[in-house]
């Protein structure tokens, strides 16, 4: 498992063969000096995720990338993911760190670690063997044992109901969301996009659209996106070729009374 570094997991990983190699009939949790703080967390206290259309960035989203050895690739998007197999958990030892996109880890916020869905994605996790199901935040890498599907966060864990256990069978299901821009293959401070608005109405986005199409000559589309549990619809031009050209669009808007809208990668 990585926690902010592959050196972090390989020293872990190192310390921690002997408790992976455990039983089935005695699972526990996969790092050594790892646990549940002291807490009274309750499942029914732990609650669910939010999606949320975040870019994918580059951050943690290396791909191919190596952890001892063994290559691990990320997939080209989450939309239909559905698998079937083992949940393990982490905890203290890791709270404070820093996840595989940068993000902290806060063992009470439903989170998890999968070793190929884009960063960040969400994702239903259900427990085969008792019902309880969570959303969850995948921000992380790992777990890198091949019997293990996915690392649930403590709190996740707790709302699953398997922290005593150790380890569960669980179905990971992906949640489609409209609107999640992919820019892994963009330049840090390379604008390709200015976004004009994000209407509730369709017909005013395909009006605006339609509009700024008559006067440019770059591309100019309306996409659906999922914001704050209703679906809008934004408009946006591009790709355009530079920067010069998007100083050129945005003070072309202007002078004719649009917004100069919003640059995006």
């Amino acid at each position: 498992m990585t926690r902010g570094s592959a050196a972090l997991f390989l020293l872990v990983a190192v310390a921690s063969t002997a408790l992976i190699g455990c039983s089935g009939s005695d699972p526990k949790v996969a790092w050594e000096g790892d646990g549940a703080p002291v807490s009274d967390l309750a499942p029914d206290d732990v609650v669910d995720a939010v999606p949320r259309p975040d870019p994918i960035l580059r951050a943690g989203n290396t791909s191919p990338y190596s952890i001892d050895g063994v290559e691990y690739r990320v997939l080209p998007t989450a939309e239909g993911y559905s698998e079937k197999g083992i949940a393990s958990w982490y905890g203290t030892k890791f709270h404070g760190n820093k996840t595989a996109n940068g993000e902290v880890y806060d063992l009470y916020l439903p989170t998890a670690a999968h070793r190929s869905l884009p960063i960040p994605s969400y994702a239903t996790v259900t427990n085969l063997w008792n019902g309880r199901q969570v959303v969850v935040r995948i921000n992380d890498r790992g777990p890198f044992h091949p019997d293990r599907l996915i690392d649930l966060s403590y709190a996740a864990a707790v709302k699953l109901g398997f922290v005593d256990k150790g380890t569960t069978e669980v179905r990971v299901e992906t949640i489609a969301l409209a609107g999640v821009d992919d820019l892994r293959d963009s330049e840090t401070g390379q604008y390709r996009y200015l976004q004009l608005g994000a209407f509730a109405n369709a017909a005013t986005a395909e009006g605006l659209r339609d509009s700024v199409a008559a006067m440019v000559s770059a591309p100019v589309s309306v996409t659906p996106v999922d914001a704050g549990g209703q679906r809008l619809h934004r408009v946006r031009v591009g790709p355009v070729a530079d920067g010069e050209q998007l100083r050129y669009l945005r003070d072309m808007l202007m002078t004719r009374g649009f917004s100069p809208g919003l640059a995006l990668p």
